[in-house]
């Protein structure tokens, strides 16, 4: 992967900061390593790779809190609009580490809050304590949960490529090598060439990726890390709803 994206122009991360997406549409696309490839080469004209610190392909890791229940699962699961998540993303490269709230409203709008997660050390997440008193006021503003009730559930890491369009106008995050660890129930569950693509875009503006996606055969496919995570991982989670979707990525990984 490294030599295909050497081929592309860069953009750095100050320069990213400065790109506004105001009528943003978020789109997930699910693939494979061997078509990512050529998805790669066909887009290396249109887009610049982020680089951070000299790597064109960042690692990252996420902690997901949910209720012992799991109540923030089985609402997505449910189908229900407005849901929220909580997690702490680490962005190992730059070694930041945040705790979030990710709401998203009836409407399909998605707000994410999110404060430095003090101490953080991702090679010991047991030792985060998302309850402490210098989080409380925080989630207390964010979330519609009860913090006492959080507890660790799912954990994952998987590397990622950051592509912005020449005109600037939207962002690809593509990620791979996801591996996810239950907390709750010890399981593992590792994702083989599995690709999950997400588009931002402005949209107002055409897209150069969306041709090539149609070229490659790449569909919208929805993935949530977190729930799909938690239905591989926990066989006592209901999974009605989200079964037709982990069928579909059986397959993926199958090819």
């Amino acid at each position: 992967m490294t030599e295909i994206l050497n081929l592309y122009d860069t953009i750095t991360l100050d320069e990213m900061r400065g790109i506004r997406l105001m009528n943003r549409i978020d789109t997930k696309f699910v693939t494979t390593v061997p078509v990512l490839r050529r998805l790669l080469m066909l887009a290396k004209e249109d887009y610049f790779v982020q680089e951070t610190q000299g790597l064109r392909i960042s690692p990252y890791y996420t902690l997901y809190f949910d209720t012992e229940d799991c109540q923030m699962y089985n609402r997505h699961e449910a189908g229900h609009l407005s849901r929220q998540k909580v997690r702490v993303r680490s962005y190992l490269n730059a070694g930041l580490n945040f705790l979030e709230v990710k709401t998203k409203n009836n409407h399909g709008r998605t707000k994410k809050k999110r404060v430095t997660a003090e101490g953080f050390n991702p090679e010991a997440s047991t030792a985060f304590d998302v309850k402490a008193q210098v989080y409380e006021n925080f989630l207390h503003q964010y979330l519609g949960y009860d913090p006492e009730g959080l507890l660790q559930q799912v954990e994952n890491r998987f590397d990622r490529i950051t592509l912005v369009n020449k005109a600037k106008t939207e962002r690809l995050t593509i990620d791979t090598n996801l591996r996810f660890h239950n907390i709750a129930t010890g399981n593992y569950r590792f994702m083989n060439d599995v690709v999950v693509i997400e588009l931002k875009r402005d949209g107002l503006q055409p897209s150069p990726i969306l041709p090539l996606l149609t070229q490659l055969r790449i569909h919208p496919h929805g993935f949530s890390k977190y729930c799909i995570g938690s239905a591989l991982t926990n066989d006592s989670l209901r999974r009605n709803r989200i079964k037709p979707r982990l069928r579909s990525i059986e397959k993926i990984m199958k090819k």
